[in-house]
């Protein structure tokens, strides 16, 4: 399966985006932000980092650049777009997602390990995350305080579009085990087609043991396993 990954001027996560994809055996390129084009890619990455610099708000410059046309239009046809911190603020300052990441609780930049729990295992980015598992993933943010009008969080909850929520290591949620103050301890959410997803935590940084957590991979198990199945010979 090939993968493209987003560079911005700023983005510092590409580089794990593309170990993390060649780690599972699989193809991956870089996509500049002034090409025009996904190419024949099957799915798409937005790594973290600070896109132009964060000017404005975080991923507001970037939503312009010329691949998020092309993004947004691979997206529309149906291609698996995932962004991962700020590719989670750059698709939903582009419309892709609802809501808006905002400063942390606290005002403070946050870098530390997290435990996730997955909401919902039908979608494309969590259909391989095992039943029942707490995840281990990194962050590393200072804008990742998620934040949307209460019937659209109403909305999320009520189609199973809240893929990701912050917990303790026991799955439990509480206001302790949310890093940021994101409402109803969101860490992720995907749109209503289950084509386009984003989350704060940075799973491209923990898909090796010698990272201190593999768990990580799921996502990008997820995806593999939703396109193979898709494909005419499940090749």
């Amino acid at each position: 399966m090939k993968f493209s990954v987003l560079q911005f001027p700023g983005s510092n996560s590409d580089q794990d985006c593309v170990h993390a994809v060649l780690a599972l055996g699989h193809q991956a390129e870089y996509l500049w932000h002034r090409q025009t084009s996904v190419g024949d890619c099957e799915a798409i990455l937005i790594p973290g980092g600070f896109s132009y610099g964060d000017y404005l708000r975080a991923g507001a410059v970037a939503r312009h650049s010329p691949i998020l046309s092309a993004v947004i239009e691979f997206a529309r046809a149906g291609g698996l777009v995932l962004g991962i911190c700020n590719g989670f603020q750059i698709l939903c300052e582009a419309g892709l997602l609802p809501g808006a990441l905002v400063r942390n609780r606290g005002r403070t930049f946050r870098c530390e390990h997290v435990f996730l729990r997955a909401e919902n295992r039908t979608s494309p980015f969590t259909c391989a995350v095992p039943e029942a598992r707490t995840l281990k993933i990194p962050i590393a943010h200072g804008e990742g305080c998620y934040v949307a009008e209460p019937s659209t969080i109403a909305d999320l909850e009520r189609h199973g579009q809240v893929l990701w929520r912050y917990t303790d290591a026991d799955g439990r949620v509480s206001d302790e085990a949310n890093p940021n103050g994101s409402l109803a301890n969101i860490a992720g959410i995907g749109n209503r087609e289950a084509n386009v997803a984003g989350l704060m935590p940075h799973p491209e940084r923990a898909c090796e043991p010698l990272a201190g957590s593999d768990d990580g991979k799921y996502w990008l198990e997820s995806m593999i396993r939703t396109v193979t199945a898709s494909q005419p010979n499940g090749a």
